[in-house]
């Protein structure tokens, strides 16, 4: 997934991605406080596009892989609650199809860290048997270029953060 710099007339995805901005310009404590805030005002019935984009850019922002694991189920279940029609409302090129991807990479990064390697081994399946959804540009080489990284730890039993991971570095 991906966020746009322009502002859109769904409210909700513009205080998202105002939040999401501060987290990337590095004041990942102000962009959490403001992604949760915009979470409670949600709930778990919220809106799946808002839930599944909140939560997949929360997670970014912990360092702990059990806080952002929770965060990208709840990005993967809004997921599962999404429609193409829903998306496109938001941008017309969008297809929910394009999220899984990346949705499960996270899971797979997270369950790696936590040394967890048939879970992450698990989401790692997954999301290359999705690939094909991904556009073949910058966006999709950069989640085909994670996946191989995420294997290569997995294969050498790392926990270590990888460099190029989305979020606040350690």
């Amino acid at each position: 997934m991906t966020s746009t710099d322009q502002l859109s007339p769904d409210s909700t995805m513009n205080a998202i991605t105002e939040a999401v901005a501060l987290g990337r310009d590095g004041d990942a404590a102000t962009a959490r406080i403001r992604l949760l805030e915009i979470w409670r005002g949600l709930g778990t019935a919220g809106d799946p596009l808002h839930r599944c984009t909140l939560a997949h850019y929360l997670a970014d922002l912990y360092e702990d892989p059990a806080q952002a694991l929770a965060w990208d189920i709840r990005a993967l279940d809004a997921a599962d609650a999404l429609t193409d029609d829903r998306v496109q409302r938001h941008h017309a090129g969008l297809q929910v199809a394009g999220f899984y991807p990346s949705l499960h990479l996270n899971l797979a990064d997270n369950y790696r860290r936590l040394g967890s390697w048939v879970a992450a081994g698990e989401q790692l399946t997954a999301a290359r048997e999705r690939l094909d959804a991904l556009p073949d540009d910058a966006y999709g080489a950069m989640i085909r270029t994670a996946l191989t990284e995420v294997a290569e730890a997995v294969d050498r039993r790392s926990t270590e953060r990888r460099a190029s991971a989305p979020g606040p570095a350690a």
